[in-house]
C-alpha cells in the first residue's frame, strides 16, 4: 500500500509564478511527498503525490490557468488495474 494515493501532475500558465513560493505554499499546507514545481515567472509544471488532489487543483488554479492536468490512483496501478 501507498502512503499517498494519487499521483497528481498538471501545469499552472499565469504571470509572475514562482517555483519556490508555490512549492513552500504546498509543502506547508498540503500533505503528501514527491513534491516537483518546475518551471518559470509563466508557466510551472507540478508533481505531487497526495490524498486530496482536489487541494492540489484548488490551489494551482487560484494562480493562473491550470491545463494537462492528470491524477492518478497509484494503488490501482500497483495492482496491475489503469490508474
Amino acid at each position: 500500500m501507498v502512503d499517498y494515493k494519487f499521483d497528481t501532475q498538471l501545469l499552472i500558465e499565469g504571470e509572475n509564478l514562482s517555483e519556490d513560493e508555490i512549492s513552500d505554499y504546498i509543502t506547508q499546507n498540503i500533505e503528501g511527498d514527491c513534491l516537483i514545481a518546475v518551471g518559470d515567472d509563466e508557466l510551472i509544471k507540478i508533481h505531487f503525490h497526495t490524498n486530496t488532489p482536489w487541494k492540489i487543483l484548488e490551489y494551482a488554479a487560484s494562480l493562473g490557468d491550470i491545463h494537462d492536468v492528470v491524477v492518478e490512483n497509484m494503488e490501482r496501478q500497483t495492482k496491475g488495474l489503469k490508474g
